[in-house]
């Protein structure tokens, strides 16, 4: 009689892709391209800041990445066109023996704008994240990116003692590097207490928008009473062409309300219209 071979080790893990496209008709920007594979999806697009801004929220069914999962996310933003996409609640990077990844691509064409406004991503300790968002901007093309990070759970008690969190983010404008960026944070690491690294705060956020701002709303942006009351540390800078801010909190809500703040003083200036919060930010 034949031994029994012997059980391959399998590991479930999902594989999901969405490519979204918009294009303008008029005075109105319409989804042109919207496909999927997997469990990753907008839901019905939305006009709640009118109909030049199209507004996507980002679906996520199974709720959580675990490793071997894989998220690719294209997005194409077509000329005078404007997207705004958003997120319906927290992404949360599970505890896993292997990596999970994230593939970003987003291309915004002359005269169009994109908003990238996700809700926080939650890194549990264990969990092994890796991220990688291309961005290629064309002609005077505009955009306003964030993402918010929060390591491990300190309201269950659980930090960030094991696992890795690595991010790569490059911007383009016509094929020369605007922004280059290289994260990776391991558990346990010193930098995670160290005062040049993120000084005992388990929340660090980054937001980037085009477009350069006065003197006067650079100052109004950092008196944001977020952080004069001593929730979130965080500051505003101008680079040629670009704004960048960055935060540290102990809690995401922090971080997120202190980005919306930012966001609602940024936006008029920098991209031309008034900060109108997608409704899914109240839920």
């Amino acid at each position: 009689m034949n031994a029994a071979a012997p059980t391959a080790l399998f590991t479930p893990s999902w594989h999901a892709e969405l490519e979204l496209g918009y294009g303008r008709f008029g005075a109105s920007t319409r989804p042109t391209l919207r496909r999927h594979l997997g469990p990753l999806r907008v839901q019905k697009h939305l006009y709640g800041d009118g109909p030049e801004v199209c507004q996507h929220i980002i679906v996520h069914p199974p709720g959580g990445i675990a490793g071997g999962d894989r998220l690719d996310i294209d997005v194409q933003v077509g000329v005078d066109a404007w997207a705004q996409l958003t997120s319906p609640g927290a992404a949360k990077w599970y505890r896993a023996s292997g990596p999970a990844y994230q593939q970003l691509k987003l291309r915004v064409e002359a005269g169009a704008t994109l908003e990238w406004l996700p809700q926080e991503s939650i890194v549990y300790c264990g969990a092994q994240a890796e991220l990688n968002t291309q961005i290629e901007l064309i002609g005077d093309a505009r955009l306003c990116y964030w993402d918010i990070v929060a390591l491990g759970r300190p309201a269950s008690g659980e930090c960030f003692a094991s696992g890795h969190f690595q991010a790569h983010l490059d911007i383009r404008r016509d094929g020369q590097l605007l922004w280059h960026e290289r994260q990776r944070i391991l558990g346990n690491d010193g930098l995670l207490d160290s005062p040049i690294g993120l000084a005992g705060q388990p929340v660090f956020a980054t937001l980037l928008i085009t477009g350069e701002i006065s003197a006067e709303l650079l100052e109004r942006c950092r008196a944001l009473p977020a952080v004069s009351c001593g929730q979130v540390r965080g500051d505003l800078t101008q680079l040629p062409g670009l704004a960048v801010a960055r935060c540290l909190a102990g809690e995401a809500l922090h971080a997120r309300a202190w980005l919306i703040d930012l966001w609602r003083l940024l936006r008029p200036e920098l991209l031309g219209r008034d900060a109108v919060p997608p409704r899914i930010w109240s839920t």
